[in-house]
């Protein structure tokens, strides 16, 4: 029998809550669909109001994987979606998961979340700015501990805050709350921020995708600030072997992480979050809040 459930006011059929989704951990579905109610108060702010696209795993990660941007076949009505541009002559709906009804059965769905840096009523005009550290072994999340050091001085030096978070893989992602700028400005800035960290780290930074070039050091992804691009969504979990999650980051932790070097542990699985969140709140929270938006330089 599937179980039908009400989240606020909106009947949900969830299916398959026994199924174990994370084989190493043993996680199952309905404890996942349980991590995302609980977190939702910490989720919902980064993803409303943001056309979402979904990588699903809905038999774990050693299964199939797709990727997609168009709303899931089934979709309940009152789930919204926003029309968003695809390419220059054409537009194409997405979902926006502005509530914990639509969060609930989106997870339901057992997904990542991934979403643009513009919002749905402003598309290809940045809110935000992000920088994906990705370390090409042997190179770890340490080295990008490093890095995202660099990049808070340097942005801090043109009035700009910076945050961190764990990708949820094995790397980290730095996001910066801006004033609403077009998504082309962002990329060619970040791409130069990029370029200015291999200059200063060339041992350790590069802005180049080049895999010959990878080993040992931190590729600093600036792509994911052009406007057809998404990043993972704070706290969403993995398609990974164990359940983690993406999850933000102290600077004291950063700095941490750099001094530990290859012993750092920066992993955090779905069952760390509330503890987290409990001690530190959301630390990303100056992201949604238009008063800590800096301009571009």
């Amino acid at each position: 029998m599937t179980p039908i459930t009400e989240v606020e006011g909106r009947r949900l059929t969830l299916s398959n809550l026994e199924k174990v989704i994370h084989p190493a951990t043993g996680t199952t579905k309905g404890e996942i669909l349980h991590y995302y109610a609980t977190a939702a108060d910490a989720i919902l702010p980064h993803v409303r109001d943001r056309a979402v696209s979904f990588l699903r795993y809905p038999d774990g990660p050693d299964g199939q994987l797709f990727f997609t941007k168009n709303p899931p076949p089934g979709a309940p009505s009152w789930v919204r979606t926003a029309s968003v541009p695809r390419s220059e002559d054409k537009n194409a709906r997405q979902v926006v998961v502005d509530d914990l009804p639509s969060l609930v059965w989106a997870a339901n769905l057992v997904v990542e979340f991934h979403v643009p840096q513009w919002r749905a009523d402003a598309p290809a005009v940045a809110d935000r700015m992000v920088f994906d550290l990705d370390p090409g072994s042997p190179a770890t999340i340490a080295e990008c501990c490093t890095v995202a050091l660099w990049l808070r001085e340097r942005l801090a030096a043109d009035g700009l805050h910076a945050y961190a978070k764990t990708s949820g893989a094995k790397g980290m992602h730095i996001l910066v709350p801006l004033e609403p700028t077009p998504s082309s400005k962002v990329s060619e800035y970040a791409k130069r921020l990029a370029v200015e960290g291999e200059a200063a780290l060339p041992r350790l930074i590069l802005h180049r995708m080049a895999r010959s070039l990878r080993p040992g050091k931190v590729f600093v992804d600036h792509s994911q600030n052009a406007a057809a691009k998404t990043t993972a969504a704070p706290y969403t979990l993995r398609a990974r072997t164990e359940p983690t999650v993406s999850t933000p980051l102290t600077w004291d932790e950063v700095e941490e992480g750099a001094r530990a070097g290859t012993a750092a542990d920066l992993v955090f699985r779905l069952g760390d979050i509330p503890p987290r969140l409990e001690r530190h709140g959301d630390l990303l929270s100056p992201l949604t809040d238009p008063d800590q938006a800096g301009p571009l330089p």
